[in-house]
């Protein structure tokens, strides 16, 4: 081999290296704690069921607590399981990170490989330096940078897809079956990974393949021409046979995918789509407004340099082939070539625009973040023909300066390629520098919020979670996920009500109990909020008693305190107030009731039978008439057997009301409250003549 090739295959692999190593260490740095698009945790969570050989989660006694997000429920068979709604091809990919020692280095190695099939077929449309500049404008564009770093299926799918390609191209020139076995392979992962997503980015190299045998007809060439397309048709359906079987392994239908399940609006298509409790008209003149939007966002932000980058991929289309035999030459000459690549452009944005994803993707703010993920296939198309605008430019300049004097010409030449590549760079920078920040913004965030559970080393520990987002798991604590067979050192459950609660004591056993909790508004991680992690107990008796002390807010002069169950209330006068006050507090005997305190009225409240809520309310005023309050609330148990409580309460401190949300939890003393506030709060059961089991 010539030593001039193999030096530039040596620059292209170094090129190709660096790529896979800058998006691991965005992995690593940026995102530790993965996106806020809370899909990764299902990919994550099917890649550890992969490697424990299973396809369904089974909660047994758990139930929905520990549903995660984007998993079908299934009660087949009468037992309860759950499975994603997405293929295990992308997991599967996953999986293999995992056995690597780190998940993240498999992101790095499917970026590398994205770049390396990226250079591949460039090389074959333009040439080794059009390709080795496509490496580098492919590692400096924000929407590969950013995909590539997440655990999410489009960049996977694009290896798979990318690699049909390059096998596609080999089998068409070089009379190979057996490229196109690769190829027939690569398209069949990629349509049971992502089916509609295949469909797209084969769609150009299957209008070529027919174009093929009808330029070939009748010719000695039709036979070989069939025999390869053959090869790639025959593993092709073997991927979509694949596909169909694993439908009707976990849905009982061939033809149900699992998403359909989860959705049956979701999908392509037009008309009324839905997804969960959101729904929209989807329509040819909203799709073709969403498709505009989207196009203006990817060619002005999210490609390399922004709008440089995209002008740039325009410029390169002049070096498309003018003339009609070349284009329809069944080898895939690089004119050929070409035109089938740019072909990518119109079936993945038209494609697309058939999905009404695109359109969630804009409105719940992801592809702001990550870029417009779902025409990811539309890197290579950009990448080639922006490197190749780049050479047509420089054939433009060198052009201008032939009848300037050597050394000027010489002088004239950097000038100019050094004040390109400075302008490029600058943009190149602007363009990644605001979704990085942006995500560095919320991982900023995210690591406060986990900081208590990151500090704290569980062992056979449960932990209740709140559901700013409804009943799922990892939505949006996607970091905190949960063995596959539910046996990990810790157990995430949701905190879903008081019924549940006691259902998840009973069913974790000794398992010791937390309360992951916070203070503030869930925003996606767009500010901070106050986290706290509260060890829990259950107190167990013939009756309960409790004492709460709690810190004067400022100016405060007076208080009262209310006890509250589903059954009834009781008023207490507590009068002027200095320092700190104690409340003394029991639950037993069907009654519960503040002691040692004048009542107003009732002195107890009814406390009904099986699991209901108790709620001690501690309200200070001030001369003014404001008020600050002190609103903890158990869960507690009522049986014949006995009192349980699940304790500490969760405690809220309110503002000019008596009931107030998560904005006002109480997370200890370094939270921000009204100066003097402060709460200690423990508890007792008494007379206990009975097990932790109902």
């Amino acid at each position: 081999m010539p030593r001039r090739p193999r030096r530039d295959h040596l620059l292209g692999a170094v090129l190709v290296t660096l790529t896979g190593v800058v998006v691991y260490w965005l992995a690593v740095d940026l995102f530790p704690y993965h996106s806020v698009n809370d899909d990764e945790g299902v990919y994550l969570t099917q890649a550890a069921m992969l490697l424990e050989g299973r396809l369904f989660l089974r909660p047994g006694p758990l139930g929905d607590l520990v549903r995660p997000w984007f998993f079908v429920e299934d009660a087949a068979g009468g037992d309860l399981r759950y499975y994603s709604k997405y293929a295990p091809v992308a997991a599967g990919f996953f999986a293999v990170g995992r056995l690597l020692g780190d998940p993240n280095l498999i992101l790095g190695v499917v970026a590398a490989g994205n770049a390396a099939l990226v250079y591949v077929l460039t090389m074959d449309a333009f040439g080794r330096r059009i390709a080795r500049l496509a490496v580098v404008v492919l590692a400096a564009t924000p929407l590969f940078l950013f995909s590539s770093s997440v655990f999410l299926p489009y960049a996977p799918t694009t290896l798979l897809n990318l690699v049909f390609a390059v096998a596609y191209v080999r089998t068409m020139r070089r009379d190979s079956p057996r490229w196109g076995v690769i190829a027939g392979t690569a398209i069949g992962l990629a349509f049971f990974a992502r089916p509609y997503t295949a469909v797209c980015f084969a769609a150009p190299f299957i209008a070529h393949a027919l174009g093929s045998l009808w330029w070939t007809r009748g010719s000695d060439r039709f036979r070989p021409t069939l025999a390869r397309l053959l090869a790639v048709t025959g593993l092709g359906l073997v991927g979509v046979g694949g596909t169909l079987g694993y439908n009707a392994l976990v849905t009982g239908d061939a033809f149900l995918f699992p998403y359909q399940v989860f959705g049956p609006q979701d999908g392509p298509g037009f008309g009324r789509r839905e997804l969960l409790e959101y729904d929209r008209l989807y329509t040819p003149t909203l799709a073709a407004e969403t498709t505009v939007r989207l196009l203006a966002t990817l060619s002005t932000e999210w490609t390399v340099a922004g709008p440089i980058g995209t002008l740039l991929a325009l410029v390169g289309l002049r070096r498309l082939p003018a003339d009609r035999p070349s284009v329809a030459d069944p080898t895939l000459a690089p004119p050929a070539l070409r035109v089938v690549v740019v072909g990518l452009v119109p079936a993945v944005v038209l494609g697309n625009a058939y999905f009404w994803g695109t359109l969630n993707g804009l409105e719940n703010g992801l592809i702001g973040l990550l870029g417009p993920y779902y025409h990811f296939d539309l890197l290579l198309p950009l990448s080639a023909f922006a490197a190749a605008g780049a050479f047509v430019l420089w054939g433009r300049v060198r052009a201008a300066t032939r009848g300037v004097d050597g050394r000027e010409r010489r002088a004239v030449l950097v000038a100019a390629l050094l004040m390109g590549t400075g302008i490029v760079g600058v943009a190149a920078v602007d363009a990644v520098e605001e979704p990085y920040d942006e995500n560095r913004l919320r991982t900023s965030n995210l690591a406060t919020t986990y900081e208590p559970i990151e500090k704290r080393s569980f062992d056979d520990a449960v932990v209740f979670l709140p559901t700013p987002y409804g009943d799922w798991l990892n939505h949006p604590f996607q970091y905190l996920r949960n063995d596959p067979g539910l046996d990990g050192d810790v157990l995430y459950v949701l905190n879903d009500g008081d019924v549940e609660r006691f259902e998840t004591v009973d069913a974790t056993g000794d398992r010791r109990p937390y309360r992951f909790t916070y203070r503030g508004d869930w925003t996606g991680a767009t500010t901070a909020v106050d986290p706290a992690l509260v060890p829990l107990s259950v107190e167990r008796g013939d009756r309960v008693s409790a004492t709460t002390t709690l810190g004067v807010p400022a100016r405060a002069t007076t208080a009262r305190a209310r006890i509250v169950t589903e059954a009834g209330s009781a008023r207490y006068g507590i009068g002027r107030v200095d320092d700190s006050v104690t409340v003394k507090w029991q639950v037993g005997g069907g009654r519960t009731g503040v002691t040692g305190r004048d009542p107003v009225g009732n002195a107890t409240a009814p406390l009904p039978t099986g699991v209901s809520e108790v709620t001690l309310l501690v309200t200070f005023v001030e001369p003014q008439g404001t008020t600050v309050t002190y609103r903890q609330t158990v869960s507690v148990e009522r049986t014949v057997r006995g009192i349980r409580v699940i304790w500490p309460p969760e405690t809220r401190v309110c503002s000019l009301t008596t009931d107030c949300g998560r904005e006002a939890t109480y997370v200890g003393p370094d939270g921000d409250y009204v100066s003097g506030v402060s709460v200690e709060t423990t508890a007792t059961g008494r007379n206990v003549s009975w097990s932790g089991s109902r």
